[in-house]
């Protein structure tokens, strides 16, 4: 408990450096500097008052433990009771205030951009891939987030063999890091005329999107080309070379966009996903590197790692990573996805106190 002290002590000290460096006048002429000072606080605010409040209740213990040693009958057996109460009160907030000092994914406040694909099960698969689509946009609308949409390659039977989209708010990443893999679905299909279930699969793909601080690319290593957008959208649509995609060379990495208004705003859409691909590849090449941090990890967040099935004729979500099962499919597909989101942050939460207690 020494160690948690000592944590909670360099918490302390460093908010209130911020707070003299915030208060500094000169700051306030260096916009950057006051940026980075302003969020640094903004992350340990809620650690620091947790101290507080910790600090608070072991004075509580100490004084009511003074009490007991009255002669005063009634003084004693209030202090007992205060202390016992306060003593229930000590584990619980040890337990906020480790989760709350578990490092944080540095990743965790940045939008994402996510890649949803029809994979197993030809027109059915690309069909859950717009279910999947649409689940999540309904989630993104209930946390006050905004979707924009890269790239679309609309299925003739419904849905998608690709979308490509951005979620824009606060702190997307950490709640929607866990969402990469594949999900499976087990329904029947609009064309299977005997009512018999067929498994399909969609691939969903999930990347902080990168800022320009994050990544360097140069211009030289980029091969830049345009082509005519395809899909719905006017006759006017395939009639100006609007779409674009871009390369990267020395990884073969590539980014589309063919949603924009004008080939510029596509040009700016697929670099701002380039530059989110180039980065989220750098990332796992340094956990491969770290090897066995991974094991403090659900999932591998991997395309390919078979994450959820979604099994519509017992209306069951069942998430394989951690073993959660809800019976409540109907209401998931609508985006009610909290007891899932949570369900896996806590289960991360776990993992990484037990990496640290090793």
């Amino acid at each position: 408990m020494n160690t948690l002290l000592e944590r909670l002590q360099t918490v302390e000290k460093r908010y209130e450096e911020l707070t003299q460096i915030l208060m500094d006048p000169s700051i306030a002429n260096d916009i950057q500097k006051m940026t980075q000072a302003s969020k640094e606080q903004a992350s340990l605010e809620k650690a620091y008052n947790l101290y507080k409040e910790y600090k608070a209740l072991l004075d509580g213990i100490e004084e009511a433990k003074e009490l007991l040693n009255e002669n005063d009958p009634e003084i004693k057996e209030m202090a007992k009771m205060e202390l016992e109460e306060l003593e229930k009160k000590q584990p619980i907030m040890e337990h906020d205030i480790q989760i709350e000092l578990i490092p944080k994914d540095p990743n965790d406040e940045k939008n994402v951009v996510m890649e949803i694909r029809g994979a197993a099960g030809g027109d059915e698969g690309n069909i859950f891939a717009g279910d999947l689509f649409r689940m999540y946009s309904k989630y993104a609308e209930s946390q006050g987030w905004k979707i924009e949409i890269e790239d679309a390659q609309p299925s003739e039977a419904g849905g998608y063999s690709l979308i490509s989209f951005i979620i824009k708010g606060n702190g997307v990443y950490s709640k929607m890091k866990f969402e990469s893999g594949s999900h499976r679905v087990q329904r029947v299909p609009k064309t299977e005329t005997q009512g018999r279930v067929h498994t399909s699969t969609a691939t969903v793909l999930v990347m902080p999107e990168a800022e320009e601080v994050d990544i360097d690319i140069d211009p030289k290593d980029l091969r830049i080309d345009t082509y005519r957008s395809s899909g719905a959208g006017g006759q006017h649509i395939n009639k100006t070379d609007s779409a674009v995609r871009i390369t990267h060379v020395p990884t073969g990495i590539v980014a589309t966009s063919q949603d924009g208004r004008s080939q510029h705003d596509n040009r700016a859409k697929a670099m701002q996903s380039l530059r989110t691909r180039v980065y989220e590849a750098k990332l796992r090449e340094e956990e491969e590197k770290l090897g066995n941090e991974r094991r403090n990890k659900i999932g591998s967040g991997d395309r390919a790692e078979k994450i959820r099935t979604y099994n519509y004729p017992q209306n069951r979500v069942t998430d394989h990573r951690i073993g959660l099962t809800i019976q409540q499919l109907d209401r998931i597909m609508e985006g009610k996805l909290e007891p899932i989101i949570d369900a896996l942050i806590n289960e991360d939460q776990r993992l990484k106190l037990l990496g640290e207690e090793e």
